[in-house]
């Protein structure tokens, strides 16, 4: 397995639309444990294959504390809520492509979720409480979509133009630095 680079605001990359994947080979499979220990290392609970610079419909997600055992990741390939509860619950949210920033975001309180396994065989799972937001966030990814796409105009703007500048401010920092002789 190996830790990949996870993108961050504002790079384009992550409003990409995720493509579906065709079958269930062994990229597919390294992809997966890639991300898991990408995901476990960072640390998060959710990553999508798009965070990672890979537009496939992959996220991999697992809710159990570092300190809990056994880990239970879940790993879902081509994902889509096939349904959605009216009654709504909020979650204090934060991304991995959106370091250290945290808002509440009100999703569906539960989901009913269509996802093929590691095994290529399609499943059906519900999910309520934080799994349901942490579905429904992971999912927005697929779609080119960020939590603060859920926030109102004027934090949005705040939020993108603080990453874009810090950005900008890196890029310049790197490129100040001297070259190894």
């Amino acid at each position: 397995m190996a830790l990949l680079p996870i993108l961050t605001l504002p790079d384009p990359r992550l409003r990409l639309i995720s493509q579906p994947v065709e079958r269930v080979d062994a990229a597919i499979l390294k992809l997966l444990d890639d991300m898991l220990e990408t995901m476990y290392e960072a640390p998060g609970v959710g990553l999508a294959a798009i965070q990672v610079g890979h537009a496939k419909r992959i996220v991999t997600i697992d809710i159990t504390k570092k300190e809990e055992e056994p880990r239970a990741p879940l790993f879902l390939i081509n994902p889509q809520i096939v349904w959605a509860s009216e009654e709504l619950s909020t979650y204090n949210e934060g991304c991995l492509s959106v370091p250290e920033y945290f808002e509440d975001v009100q999703r569906p309180a539960r989901v009913r979720l269509r996802h093929i396994d590691r095994q290529g065989v399609e499943q059906e799972i519900e999910a309520e409480g934080l799994l349901a937001t942490v579905v429904q966030h992971e999912l927005d990814h697929l779609e080119g979509g960020l939590f603060i796409d859920h926030l109102s105009r004027l934090k949005r703007e705040r939020v993108v133009k603080k990453f874009t500048k810090a950005a900008r401010h890196e890029a310049r920092a790197v490129e100040r630095q001297p070259e190894d002789a």
